[in-house]
């Protein structure tokens, strides 16, 4: 017998402006925007359980819209996500947020590349890593976040897996997104950002 999806209410999302007492831990004076130019978006995703869950995503003011529209399409295509809360939850820390496969946005810090010293996109909130367990960054055959050792194997499709010609892939490239799965040797399969990089 197939199993009948539990019907789903309707997709939901909210913009709302933020302030720096509520980044306490992402955002810092030097960064390359301030609180004013960042937003907070509510959201319904679906869970990996099937039913609907409310996340937040901090992002760039000028991508709310299209960042809504986005996950309006994954939501709409039941794509699963783990979880979703801005990365003040983990205090900032990269590495807690992408090791409790939680899908992020806006962080003020470096590229992570070896020996990078220039701000990654999502200092600028311009980009967006989705279901960072199922989808690892593999630098030199080392696998990050760690426990996403079983998902390096790409041929091996699963559900919340970025791919190639997937409803992800797509979702993000209709409104123009890159996405760092096609990054040549060093892969980021959880990352889209509005340049590629």
């Amino acid at each position: 017998m197939v199993a009948v999806p539990v019907p789903l209410p309707p997709y939901v999302a909210h913009v709302e402006r933020v302030t720096a007492a509520q980044l306490p831990f992402s955002w810092h004076a030097g960064c390359p925007v301030g609180p004013a130019q960042l937003r907070r978006v509510r959201l319904r995703y679906v869970g990996f359980d099937g039913k609907a869950h409310r996340g937040q995503l901090i992002v760039n003011a000028r991508v709310a819209r299209d960042v809504a529209s986005v996950f309006g399409s994954l939501y709409r295509a039941r794509f699963p996500i783990r979880r979703m809360l801005p990365i003040d939850a983990y205090r900032g820390s990269d590495s807690r947020s992408t090791a409790a496969d939680n899908t992020s946005s806006f962080n003020c810090r470096y590229a992570v590349a070896p020996g990078a010293r220039h701000w990654s996109m999502h200092a600028y909130g311009e980009a967006v890593d989705v279901d960072t367990v199922e989808n690892p960054y593999i630098q030199g055959g080392r696998v990050t976040p760690a426990n996403a050792e079983p998902y390096a194997d790409r041929a091996n499709v699963r559900r919340g897996m970025a791919v190639e010609g997937g409803v992800l892939v797509r979702a993000f490239a209709r409104v123009g997104w890159g996405w760092g799965g096609r990054w040549s040797g060093s892969p980021d399969y959880q990352h889209f950002s509005t340049n590629g990089r």
